[in-house]
């Protein structure tokens, strides 16, 4: 059946925890919700003039915000020195959750002690970080290292991330894949979280992904390898 198609069939149950038959388990990177949550990287005004496809990187964000709220999962949104580079670009609606204030930061990465604090303390079920923002080989490269020797398990998503110039977002790219980051895109962190049309959600978060997401020039980097 048709991962879009919502009517008829036990096509598919919500995301459950492996069972380990062997005594271990690889690490395929299955996404859960109750173990997941999203980190979305200095969204901020002052970077929409200069850094590509900004536009539809913060729609795309918005997005994965939307499904990570209507499945009562942890966000994070972080702004670097927001004095000087604005704040979080108002189409992202973060103002529509009463529960989510930015943390402003000055170090590149959105690991402050202030942050891995609160995921330890707060959330210390979740392994798994989805992250988006920018820039892909600054802010979001180092929070993605600094994530991965925290043992959590990163998940980096592709369509939701770029920088100033697309040979840096490139390279960072593969930079984090060397490390262990999986690269993956917002539709396929999406039904990955779902995992099925028995997800009582499945409706609500379908209306997300009805219409494609907005090309970030994924394709035109592809063909340059």
């Amino acid at each position: 059946m048709n991962h879009m198609d919502s009517n008829g069939g036990k096509s598919g149950t919500p995301p459950t925890e492996p069972v380990n038959m062997a005594g271990t388990l690889r690490n395929v990177g299955r996404l859960v919700p109750n173990r997941s949550a999203l980190f979305l990287c200095d969204l901020q005004e002052k970077f929409r003039p200069i850094v590509q496809y900004f536009p539809e990187i913060v729609a795309i964000s918005g997005r994965m915000l939307h499904a990570a709220k209507a499945l009562n999962m942890p966000v994070i949104i972080t702004e670097q020195y927001p004095k000087g580079l604005g704040r979080t670009a108002a189409e992202l609606g973060i103002d529509k959750y009463l529960d989510i204030k930015p943390v402003e930061k000055t170090q590149f990465s959105m690991c402050t002690p202030e942050i891995i604090g609160l995921m330890k303390s707060k959330y210390p079920d979740v392994d798994t970080i989805i992250l988006c923002g920018i820039e892909a080989h600054v802010c979001v490269q180092n929070t993605a290292l600094n994530l991965l020797e925290n043992n959590f398990n990163v998940h980096l998503v592709v369509d939701a991330c770029s920088s100033r110039s697309l040979v840096d977002r490139m390279y960072a790219y593969d930079r984090m894949k060397s490390s262990g980051v999986f690269l993956t895109t917002s539709e396929a962190v999406i039904l990955g979280l779902l995992g099925g049309s028995l997800h009582p959600k499945f409706k609500e978060i379908q209306e997300l992904i009805m219409k494609s997401a907005p090309d970030t020039g994924l394709l035109s980097m592809r063909s340059r390898n």
